[in-house]
């Protein structure tokens, strides 16, 4: 996959390996990236006093949200801010 391509003033786009946004060196900085650093799952809360909107093929004991913060659209704002990594990157 190429994760690069040419932008103005010479410098080179980055693909986030975290948001999938694109971004430049110089617009990276420790809040340019949000997202979430766990995953959308698919299990019963810790918390079983809150209420789950579930599907018609959920079982009842599912909820469906973020392991790392609790919320409960796949679509729903990352809740942590860091840096872009970009594939490029190491590790």
């Amino acid at each position: 996959m190429e994760t690069m391509e040419k932008v103005q003033k010479g410098e080179m786009a980055m693909v986030c390996k975290r948001c999938k946004n694109t971004f430049t060196p110089s617009s990276n900085n420790s809040s340019a990236c949000r997202f979430h650093p766990s995953f959308f799952v698919c299990r019963r809360h810790d918390d079983q006093k809150r209420y789950y909107e579930l599907g018609p093929d959920d079982p009842p004991y599912a909820a469906k949200f973020y392991d790392c913060c609790g919320a409960e659209e796949p679509d729903a704002s990352g809740c942590t801010t860091s840096f872009h990594i970009s594939y490029d990157d190491d590790a």
